[in-house]
């Protein structure tokens, strides 16, 4: 059944990891209810934990602040990351040769949903 309200979201951009790490974390929570998310990424040992904790509270005060729902009402619809830009730097190495070391960041969006 779908929710009387909008689908409730927040996101943010240019983070410094990978999409690859912040995707690890964001599967631990997807399809989950918030309440046991925020458990979930509060025991996780990983950078990007803290990353999407970061968004998913925006999330959960965008939820309580506009719409007026009840934190125990609300689970995770999606989370999406997604590639932002690489920055690409240079290494010197022996014998005047260089290789690239590319530095990327990514984006995420947290949709949360109302349990019905």
């Amino acid at each position: 059944m779908k929710s009387k309200y909008a689908v409730i979201k927040a996101s943010s951009r240019v983070l410094k990891s990978t999409p690859h790490k912040l995707n690890l974390v964001a599967g631990l929570v997807r399809n989950k209810k918030v309440s046991f998310a925020t458990v979930q990424l509060r025991f996780c040992e990983k950078k990007a934990a803290d990353l999407i904790t970061k968004v998913l509270n925006s999330a959960i005060a965008n939820a309580q602040h506009n719409y007026g729902l009840d934190v125990d009402d609300l689970y995770i619809k999606e989370v999406l990351v997604g590639k932002s830009f690489t920055l690409r730097r240079v290494c010197p190495k022996a014998m005047g040769r260089a290789n690239r070391v590319n530095k990327y960041y990514s984006n995420i969006t947290i949709k949360l949903e109302e349990i019905v």
